[in-house]
């Protein structure tokens, strides 16, 4: 059985820890033959040698396998913490699924396998995480630890989220994130879900959003973005030709119209919109990474470890 096919076989009874634990030791085992084989399956006891550090503690043995220079980790060492947010609103829970639909194939359930993706690597490495929940309201704080309980409740409040209807919750991104924020009382590489879309969508909006994710990167934190959409219809706007009616999960307001009409525009604003946080967020030093919710979970890790590795 194949690792998409095991995929399949866990995900039909939506066990997440699980899954995400599948989803990683895939990608661990393909390390050794992509660009990130640096990264070994051994992550909570070594971590890669920088020149200059003393060489006192090198596993020559790893070198003479691995042709790579690590150092040993030993655990008085400060890990890494981490803080994962997450976007609850009613628009992460779009597209609707259908029976039987794997739970990841909508924004919320993207978001929170990926999130349990991140907190299975987070463990491997004995780092510390923490979460926090929004919508319309701040839902759920846990600040970071490392412990098996502080992990098991984490992933009991996700499985929550999938578990919870989408009734109608807008979205208060900037006075949230600004709570968060002030939460994050230690230096931590800070990521969040979300896709980023919010009732106004004006200029003097987008700037109070863009100054919200700034403040998050007080205190020196890192600032990771994963914009999630849905590709097919929330950026290449692709319906059929038959007259629709659109609905705001949000707000409930409602508008008529043929799609095929309005594609060619609608394709030039969402595209000027992604332009436009993109260069923000460069502008900020935050790191913007677009995912659609059809792409594979190995471009969420890699990020991820990238990341981490720019950060440590």
């Amino acid at each position: 059985m194949n690792l998409e096919q095991q995929i399949e076989k866990i995900s039909s009874f939506e066990h997440l820890e699980l899954l995400a634990n599948q989803i990683v030791e895939g990608f661990i085992s393909g390390m050794h033959k992509s660009p990130f084989h640096g990264f070994s399956a051994e992550f909570a006891e070594h971590k890669t040698y920088n020149q200059g550090e003393s060489t006192k503690h090198i596993d020559w043995k790893l070198f003479a396998k691995t042709d790579r220079l690590y150092t040993k980790r030993y655990e008085e060492e400060t890990n890494l913490r981490c803080h994962l947010i997450v976007d609850n609103s009613s628009s992460m829970h779009y597209p609707k699924l259908k029976t039987n639909q794997p739970f990841y194939e909508n924004k919320i359930g993207f978001s929170v396998l990926a999130s349990a993706v991140l907190m299975n690597l987070l463990k491997k490495q004995r780092d510390a995480v923490g979460l926090s929940i929004y919508s319309d309201s701040y839902e759920y704080y846990a600040p970071e630890k490392g412990s098996d309980r502080h992990h098991r409740m984490i992933l009991n409040t996700l499985e929550g989220v999938l578990k919870s209807n989408s009734q109608t919750k807008t979205t208060d991104t900037v006075t949230y994130l600004h709570q968060i924020a002030e939460n994050l009382h230690r230096r931590s590489m800070v990521i969040l879900f979300t896709d980023l879309f919010h009732s106004e969508g004006s200029e003097e909006d987008n700037d109070k959003i863009f100054r919200a994710l700034q403040h998050l990167k007080h205190n020196k934190h890192k600032v990771v973005v994963f914009h999630v959409y849905d590709q097919k219809t929330e950026l290449n706007f692709n319906f059929d030709a038959a007259p629709r009616k659109f609905i705001d999960v949000e707000t409930g307001e409602t508008v008529q119209l043929f799609a095929e009409n309005t594609q060619e525009a609608y394709q030039k604003v969402i595209s000027n919109y992604f332009k436009t946080i993109e260069a923000t967020c460069l502008q900020y030093q935050i790191k913007y990474i677009p995912v659609a919710i059809d792409e594979k979970f190995e471009k969420i890790m890699t990020s991820y470890l990238v990341e981490k590795q720019k950060f440590a």
